[in-house]
């Protein structure tokens, strides 16, 4: 091969790769990451169709008056409970 066709081979991976370039900020510009609704949309959707039930989002604890009196022991006592 002469040194004509090594340039010429050379400056056509050149451009190839600029044109590369150009398609990868081209896609990364389309695919802009999704803002947080779209994201929570999209895993209730995921979620729905997997046919998983929602779950209690907070601990929920059922009124019990040893609970009650060990609490109001604490506040006469101005200690906290569990110490």
């Amino acid at each position: 091969m002469s040194d004509k066709e090594l340039s010429d081979r050379v400056a056509a991976l050149l451009g190839e790769i600029k044109g590369l370039k150009l398609e990868v900020k081209r896609l990364s510009a389309k695919t802009a990451a999704p803002d947080e609704e779209h994201a929570a949309v999209i895993a209730a959707a995921v979620a729905a169709y997997l046919g998983l039930d929602r779950t209690k989002s907070q601990a929920s604890y059922p009124p019990s008056p040893v609970w009650s009196a060990n609490t109001r022991r604490a506040q006469h006592a101005h200690h906290p409970l569990y110490s």
